[in-house]
C-alpha cells in the first residue's frame, strides 16, 4: 500500500511492477541507422494508410507539442473515421480540447483504447460518461517513455508532427511556420514505433541540426499545415496578480530559502500555472540578492526561465516542452537551452534522469488528502480535467517537493480525507503551502526540524483541514459510480488508482 492508498483494482488489472532490471528487458532498437532504404515521401495522410496498410486493431501514437494548436491528430482521425477502422488504440502523449475528432471516434466505436498522460476537453467528457469501450490508461511523462521502450506499449505507427523536415527525413521543431520548440515527448515514439511518419508543413533541403534522426523515419508527408503554434500558449502561463496567489508564492519562496535550497548550482522546476510563475519571480529576487547562479531549470519551459537564462541566473535549461513562444525562440537561438527526451526527463529506469537531479520542485494540486496524496487528474466531482504529466515523475525525483494551492477554491476545501483520484502518492510529497499556513509531511522530520524556529506558520495537515472546514463548513459527500472507466498508472508501471464514471 502506498501511503494511504488502498484502492480496489480489478483482478485482471492487479498492481504490478515492471521488472527493475529494465536495461536488460529494454527492447532492442530496430537498427534503422543501418537501413538500406530511402525515406519515402507520400502525398497525404490518406496515402500513408494504404502504403503502410494501417488497419483496424492497430495502435497509433502522436505527440502534443503543439498542444491546443495541433492539427495532425485531427487529420489522422478524419481518415480513421472515413475508412471506418475499428478497435483502434490511440496513444497521444496528451489530449487537448481541440482534439474534437477523437471524441467522435470514441462515440463511433472506432477508437476503443487510449494511453495518454493528460486529458481534458470534449474527449475527457466523452470518456467520463463511459463511452470508451476499452481501457483508458493515464501515464506519467516518464512512465509513457518507460512503457514504450520496455514494449509494454507497442506502437504500430507513429504520426509525428514536425515543424521542419529535410529531404533525408531529419526533423526539428526549432523553426518553421509551425515551430513548437523541443520535441521531447516524441523521441520514444520515433525510436520504438514499428513505423514512423513525420508530418510537416516545411520541407527544406538539409538540416545541420535536428532532434528527429531520419534514420528512424519511414515516411514524410508534407501538408498545408500541421497546426497553429500559438495554441502552445494558454492562460495559465501568465503570472498571477491575485493577492492570495502572491502570498502563497512568497511564502513558498521563503520556505525554499529557509531550507537553504537556493544556493550556487541548485536546480529547480515549477509548473506553468500563475502561482508557480510568481514563485519563480520571488526566487529570482532571492538569487539576485544573494548573487547566486543556479545549475539548471527543467521541465516545460516558459519566458520566466528564458529570462533567467539570459541574465546568467541559470547555466542551462533542460527543456522537454516549450510552454510559450519565447521558449521556442530561445531553444532555436541559445545553445544553453537544451532539448531532452521524456525518457531522459523522467523515465524511472533511465540512468540518472533529470528529475532525479532536481533540488526542489513546485507543483499544484486539485486536491490533497491527509496522507499527502495529490490529485491533478480529476476534480472533486470526479470529472477528468488533467493528468499527471510530469507531476509524479518530478515529485519522486526531487530532493524536496512542494505543493502550492489556496486552502479552498470556490468554498471547496483543497484538503480531503481521501482524494477522489490518486495521481501522485503522498510519500513523494514533502510540503503543502497555502495562504493560511504550511504543512510538512511528518515523514520529513529533517524539514520540520529546520523550520521549527523559522517564524513561518507551520501546522499539521489535519490542523489546516480543520481550519478550512471552520471557514467553509464540511462539504457534503459526493456520490460516485462504481463503473471503472480508466486507470492511473504510476511511473514504474504500477496501477495505483481507478477513475470512475461520472454520475
Amino acid at each position: 500500500m502506498i501511503n494511504g492508498i488502498n484502492r480496489f483494482i480489478p483482478d485482471n488489472l492487479k498492481p504490478f511492477k515492471t521488472n527493475n532490471s529494465y536495461l536488460d528487458m529494454k527492447r532492442t532498437l530496430i537498427n534503422k541507422k543501418e537501413k538500406q532504404f530511402e525515406t519515402v515521401f507520400l502525398n497525404n495522410i490518406e496515402s500513408a494508410f494504404d502504403y503502410f496498410n494501417i488497419k483496424s486493431n492497430q495502435c497509433l501514437s502522436f505527440h502534443h507539442h503543439l498542444r491546443n494548436g495541433d492539427n495532425v491528430l485531427q487529420q489522422v482521425s478524419e481518415v480513421v473515421k472515413r475508412r471506418d477502422l475499428r478497435n483502434m488504440h490511440f496513444a497521444p502523449s496528451s489530449i487537448f480540447p481541440s482534439y474534437t475528432n477523437l471524441a467522435d471516434l470514441i462515440l463511433n466505436g472506432n477508437v476503443t483504447d487510449i494511453h495518454t498522460n493528460y486529458l481534458n476537453g470534449k474527449v475527457a467528457e466523452v470518456i467520463g460518461q463511459g463511452y470508451l469501450k476499452g481501457k483508458l490508461i493515464m501515464n506519467t511523462h516518464g512512465g509513457r517513455a518507460r512503457a514504450i521502450e520496455s514494449g509494454d506499449l507497442k506502437i504500430d505507427v507513429a504520426f509525428l508532427a514536425c515543424p521542419t523536415v529535410d529531404k533525408f527525413g531529419n526533423g526539428t521543431g526549432a523553426f518553421g511556420p509551425s515551430a513548437c520548440g523541443t520535441l521531447g515527448y516524441a523521441i520514444s515514439d520515433l525510436e520504438y514505433a514499428k513505423k514512423v511518419i513525420l508530418v510537416t508543413d516545411n520541407l527544406v533541403d538539409k538540416l545541420d541540426e535536428y532532434q528527429f534522426d531520419g534514420a528512424y523515419v519511414d515516411a514524410v508527408i508534407v501538408v498545408d499545415s500541421i497546426g497553429n503554434s500559438e495554441g502552445i500558449v494558454s492562460g495559465t502561463t501568465k503570472l498571477t496578480k491575485d493577492p492570495i496567489g502572491l502570498k502563497i508564492a512568497k511564502d513558498c519562496a521563503n520556505v525554499i530559502n529557509q531550507l537553504g535550497l537556493i544556493k550556487n548550482n541548485f536546480s529547480m522546476q515549477t509548473g506553468a500555472g500563475k502561482i508557480s510563475l510568481a514563485v519563480v519571480k520571488y526566487i529570482q529576487d532571492i538569487m539576485n540578492q544573494k548573487n547566486i547562479t543556479g545549475s539548471f531549470a527543467s521541465g516545460g519551459i516558459t519566458k520566466s526561465y528564458v529570462d533567467m537564462l539570459n541574465k546568467g541566473l541559470f547555466k542551462e535549461l533542460y527543456d522537454v516542452q516549450c510552454f510559450d513562444l519565447d521558449a521556442v525562440k530561445s531553444y532555436h537561438l541559445n545553445k544553453n537551452h537544451k532539448a531532452m527526451s521524456a525518457s531522459k526527463y523522467g523515465n524511472p529506469f533511465e540512468k540518472n534522469p533529470i528529475c532525479n537531479r532536481l533540488s526542489f520542485v513546485i507543483l499544484g494540486a486539485t486536491e490533497i488528502d491527509l496522507d499527502f496524496n495529490v490529485n491533478v487528474t480529476t476534480d472533486s466531482w470526479g470529472n477528468i480535467i488533467g493528468g499527471s504529466g510530469g507531476h509524479a515523475d518530478v515529485a519522486h525525483g526531487a530532493d524536496v517537493t512542494v505543493i502550492i494551492s489556496p486552502l479552498f477554491k470556490s468554498r471547496i476545501p483543497i484538503i480531503k480525507d481521501k482524494v477522489i483520484t490518486v495521481t501522485t502518492p503522498g510519500n513523494d510529497i514533502d510540503i503543502l503551502v497555502t495562504e493560511r499556513g504550511i504543512a510538512v509531511n511528518p515523514e520529513r522530520k529533517d524539514i520540520l526540524k529546520t523550520l521549527e524556529n523559522s517564524g513561518l506558520p507551520i501546522y499539521t495537515i489535519k490542523e489546516l483541514y480543520n481550519l478550512a472546514h471552520s471557514i467553509t463548513g464540511i462539504p457534503a459527500k459526493i456520490k460516485h459510480s462504481d463503473e471503472i472507466i480508466g486507470y492511473v498508472e504510476y511511473r514504474d508501471g504500477t496501477y495505483i488508482d481507478c477513475i470512475y464514471k461520472v454520475i
